[in-house]
């Protein structure tokens, strides 16, 4: 079965073809410093594993709600408010797996066929790909600032 029209166009995202260059550099003994798909350069904290650990023991393997946790989202919304100096409720917080689908998903529900879209250029590759799998016209930021002068 072939692929959808609207995603023929696509290709991979870059990030990831410069991921495996760096890691077989650092197999050759190179040291790299990472800043290609976003991943932290250190690893997991030991008390974030062994709550993962414990959550599965329990037998939390099941779908979280659709906006996440209730008592995390309390947590995220406490703390993002100390740090900003205003109230958050949880009800504004999401918590996601990802930002992709977070942003994704309003792409396809806001652009139609022909619209320009503003995307952050510098950014990630995959903004540009979801205004044109929504069938946008996708407008690097950058350059459309200059545009306006």
């Amino acid at each position: 079965m072939p692929f959808a029209e609207r995603v023929q166009q696509l290709q991979g995202e870059g990030a990831y073809q410069v991921l495996a260059r760096a890691q077989a550099l650092e197999k050759q003994g190179r040291d790299i410093i990472h800043l290609e798909i976003g991943e932290p350069d250190f690893p997991t904290g030991p008390h974030i594993s062994l709550a993962a650990v414990r959550a599965i023991a329990e037998g939390r393997t099941r779908y979280n709600p659709p906006r996440g946790i209730p008592s995390l989202r309390e947590v995220v919304a406490e703390d993002a408010g100390k740090r900003r100096g205003m109230a958050i409720s949880p009800t504004q917080v999401v918590i996601s797996p990802g930002a992709k689908p977070n942003l994704f998903l309003p792409t396809l529900a806001l652009v139609n066929p022909g619209d320009e879209v503003i995307y952050p250029d510098p950014g990630f590759p995959t903004y540009e790909a979801m205004i044109r799998v929504a069938g946008g016209v996708p407008v690097p930021g950058a350059r459309s600032g200059a545009r306006s002068k």
